[in-house]
């Protein structure tokens, strides 16, 4: 694969690259049978308020009231929220490669993510996000959501990089496609030997004997 420019920044996903999915449909087909609740009609109401709750437009307690506590439960909502937040833990070698590969080159990192807000800030906290990522192009936080391209031109914007220096790292192909229509070079991440294989082809060489702290679980 040809390198061209040499690479400076890495726009990288969360959910699914650097940790698993936060609330997607295993983790809410696990909350619905762990608390005996109705998957369709629950399915239904999160289909009809994700994007809002997404873009910050309605507050966990919304989305919460929506769909889960619109009639009374047998447990509370501080039990689902702590089910909910239980269902991410990290991808342990993709922190490690993209921490490596930032210290080696002096990448700048920046996240594009779809997530809601409460969500996003344990994820950010819980795994030490900030510890080496520069910015946090979240859609709670600037009300875009992927597959709208605007998120992407603002991540540019933020990270004031030639769209030919920065490599994209998401596993869903649309929002690759998307990147790559402004000159980003893209990765569909599917496993991290790939990844860091496809890494290699750009010229970023991962030091092995780069050191990282391991991440804390609670």
């Amino acid at each position: 694969m040809k390198k061209g420019a040499p690479i400076s920044a890495l726009f990288v996903d969360i959910g699914g690259v650097l940790l698993t999915d936060g609330w997607d449909h295993q983790a809410r087909r696990r909350a619905a049978k762990h608390f005996k609740l109705n998957w369709t009609e629950m399915e239904e109401r999160h289909e009809l308020n994700f994007e809002t709750h997404e873009e910050d437009k309605t507050t966990f307690k919304d989305y919460l009231d929506r769909v889960v506590f619109y009639q009374k439960r047998a447990f509370t909502r501080a039990a689902f929220r702590r089910f909910m937040f239980a269902q991410s833990t990290p991808c342990t070698e993709m922190i490690a490669l993209v921490r490596n590969l930032k210290a080696k080159y002096g990448l700048k990192i920046i996240v594009v993510s779809n997530e809601s807000r409460e969500l996003n800030a344990h994820r950010i906290r819980k795994f030490k996000l900030d510890g080496f990522v520069d910015a946090f192009i979240s859609s709670c936080f600037v009300r875009l959501r992927k597959p709208d391209a605007d998120i992407f031109k603002l991540a540019l914007d933020i990270a004031q990089r030639p769209a030919q220096q920065i490599v994209y790292i998401e596993n869903t192909p649309l929002f690759v496609q998307i990147a790559e229509s402004f000159g980003i070079r893209g990765i569909l991440h599917t496993d991290y030997k790939t990844t860091h294989a496809k890494l290699a082809a750009f010229g970023l060489q991962n030091d092995e004997s780069v050191s990282v702290k391991p991440i804390e679980r609670a």
